[in-house]
């Protein structure tokens, strides 16, 4: 079990490290083009398994937070991932109901998270339930409202899950290894960073996108 474990740790190290550093490697490359969609996969990629390692470990040793730190980046990836196969939803499609079941989970799982961070005082936990609540939450609610979406609403949910993944995975390692910054602060300060970004980012989007639109009615 001891030689697992160890394998497992140097897997969740190795995939962090390419994960920290292929996320801004997409972000920099033009959108949509070879580099960006080969970047982002392999980010993509190294959040499943640093999620998944992350989860074995942290249920071996019992860390139930970064048990649901893990399950938060892992989800938000998978979020980011599969947006970009429910472009269809703009259009009047429907989403599998692979999704349905994924995002009705994710919603009890991130309430429960939410409930724990609130039952004992965990700030964090209760900071990053909170937004998987609202995430899961609005997922669901785009489902049922398939066909009225924005065209570029599968975008926004690209940018908002993988942006978001990181930002947790970069919370993980602030946790478990910048020892000199006080606790919930190693937790909080990527979100403090991060979600402003991904703010911006979509801000961004719908910027160009209603530029777009404009420049077609004329």
């Amino acid at each position: 079990m001891e030689t697992f474990l160890l394998f497992n740790r140097y897997l969740h190290i190795t995939a962090g490290f390419i994960g920290f550093f292929m996320a801004p490697a997409a972000l920099f490359v033009r959108k949509g083009g070879a580099w960006h969609r080969r970047w982002g996969q392999i980010f993509f990629g190294a959040m499943v398994v640093a999620g998944s390692t992350a989860i074995l470990a942290a249920g071996y040793y019992g860390a139930t937070f970064l048990l649901l730190t893990g399950i938060f980046s892992l989800y938000l990836a998978g979020f980011g991932y599969r947006s970009l196969y429910l472009k269809s939803l703009a259009r009047g499609g429907k989403a599998p109901l692979f999704d349905w079941a994924t995002a009705g989970l994710g919603l009890v799982v991130f309430l429960g998270t939410l409930a724990y961070g609130l039952r004992v005082g965990n700030v964090p936990a209760a900071v990053f339930g909170g937004i998987g609540v609202m995430t899961a939450g609005r997922q669901l609610r785009g489902f049922a409202r398939a066909g009225t979406w924005a065209r570029e609403q599968w975008l926004l949910n690209h940018i908002s899950g993988f942006l978001g993944s990181y930002v947790a995975a970069v919370s993980a390692f602030s946790a478990t290894s910048l020892k000199f910054i006080p606790f919930p602060y190693n937790f909080l300060w990527p979100s403090v960073l991060g979600f402003p970004l991904i703010v911006w980012w979509q801000r961004r989007v719908r910027g160009k996108s209603m530029s777009n639109r404009m420049s077609s009615w004329q």
